[in-house]
């Protein structure tokens, strides 16, 4: 049996994921870590391995890791595109055209009371 040493960044120990074989694939591992530590599927955050010796970063799911190594584990927010926030305006601002807005006098609406 072949292992991987992982910690959270903000964790102080190590934990250990076993498989077999001389490497794993990075998206074995993240699957692994999530399966292990109760996470469960997000599509809200991502998983960033790095390398505790090299600082190498893992980028590619197909990336191989070999047996014994450790590694760092960073939850990170997951970038979405095409979503916007209820305050975000669709298209550009109309302009408003001032000859066509009515303004009653100051005086007419005091006069009036």
């Amino acid at each position: 049996m072949s292992s991987i040493h992982y910690k959270f960044k903000s964790s102080l120990n190590y934990d250990t994921i076993t498989f077999d074989g001389l490497h794993i694939s990075l998206a074995d591992l993240k699957k692994a870590i999530l399966e292990q530590k109760h996470m469960g599927k997000s599509s809200d955050y991502d998983l960033h391995i790095t390398n505790a010796q090299t600082k190498q970063a893992y980028a590619d799911d197909a990336d191989l890791i070999p047996k014994n190594a450790s590694v760092i584990v960073a939850r990170i927010p997951v970038v979405k595109t095409n979503t916007r926030t209820p305050w975000e305006r669709t298209g550009s601002p109309a302009a408003v055209d001032l000859k066509s807005v009515r303004i009653k006098p100051i005086i007419h609406c005091l006069m009036q009371t």
